[in-house]
């Protein structure tokens, strides 16, 4: 449940609630807004089931909160989350694009990559360095090598990085490189990794799994709250249905149900959505219309022969384009690019 204080509550109104409420041994959360505090019961509300909460002073009403994900829950927590990556804001007035290659091959791919999107006005760069593949004898990603290109090319660009991670070793390593961790589609439900990325002080990127509802995702993301890290932004990449002409179906509809569901950004992933070249550029244009906070578009020097995703990636040339053609869609929604 949530309780909602009076407008202008006091100081003190607000720690004689939470001091009640953690002396029956639940942990709440805090939610102070330009104009109202909303303080979150997290754990078994039937501990406070005889503490008169709505006679406390200050208190304006408690507003019962019935879905399994309470930190990632727009009651919790009404105003709009921006999660800073490095120097960038997501979920603020800029529209952030991560855009790079889907596995790190070599530092001068990497290096190459980096410049020219930063050239054409994107402010992450995203790379596979641990590269989980359907194949076992697809190529795996250079690992800790491939971490260390991305710090590289970060030192050189002043571009923020973000990787995924598939394990917790993984997690161990990359938190000395990157500056954020992304949780990639096949591990949305690794409850284990999700917890141990909780445990950094790094945001993470939460990809929604091939198969999950909405409410899954944000469940999975709750893993990762519940253990401090309030600094998550969810990904929309596509789901699998019966349609076989894209690689997934890309779920547009989940941008404005996050919207209204959880105050947690969210960006669109239209590369891994469709898997077809030809196709990111106008499902990038239909996300930012639909209200996303940013993008994820997979680049390469030379997508024909890339180790992976070369049929979805585009040319610098083609991206360049792509990134002017989504300034005018930025602006109609209320963001800069």
């Amino acid at each position: 449940m949530i309780i909602v204080m009076k407008p202008g509550a006091a100081k003190h109104s607000i720690e004689g609630v939470i001091s009640k409420i953690k002396a029956t041994g639940l942990d709440v959360h805090l939610s102070e807004g330009k104009e109202v505090t909303i303080i979150g019961i997290v754990g078994d509300k039937s501990l406070v089931a005889g503490i008169n909460l709505e006679l406390a002073d200050g208190v304006d009403k408690i507003v019962p909160v019935t879905e399994s994900y309470k930190l990632s829950n727009r009651k919790f927590h009404p105003e709009n989350s921006v999660v800073q990556v490095g120097g960038v804001s997501i979920g603020g007035s800029e529209l952030a694009v991560m855009s790079g290659p889907c596995a790190v091959e070599s530092e001068d791919q990497v290096l190459a990559t980096a410049r020219a999107i930063k050239a054409s006005g994107a402010q992450i760069l995203r790379g596979g360095a641990y590269k989980p593949r359907t194949s076992p004898y697809s190529f795996q990603g250079l690992e800790e090598d491939g971490l260390k290109l991305m710090k590289e090319a970060r030192e050189e660009t002043g571009l923020s990085v973000v990787c995924e991670v598939t394990s917790q070793k993984a997690i161990e390593t990359a938190v000395n490189y990157v500056d954020m961790l992304q949780i990639g589609a096949r591990n949305m439900q690794n409850f284990y990794l999700l917890k141990e990325a909780g445990k950094t002080n790094l945001p993470v990127l939460l990809k929604r799994g091939l198969s999950a509802t909405i409410d899954e995702w944000l469940n999975a993301a709750e893993y990762i709250m519940a253990e401090g890290n309030q600094n998550v932004v969810l990904c929309e990449r596509g789901i699998r249905t019966f349609e076989t002409a894209t690689r997934n179906t890309l779920d547009l509809s989940a941008v404005p149900v996050i919207k209204a569901k959880s105050h947690l950004p969210v960006i669109v992933d239209p590369s891994h959505a469709t898997g077809v070249r030809d196709y990111v550029a106008p499902l990038a244009k239909a996300a930012v219309a639909c209200g996303c906070d940013g993008l994820m578009i997979e680049t390469h020097p030379n997508p024909a022969c890339a180790l992976s995703d070369g049929p979805q990636s585009l040319t610098f040339e083609q991206f360049d384009v792509l990134m002017n053609e989504l300034r005018p869609f930025a602006q109609l929604v209320g963001k800069t690019l």
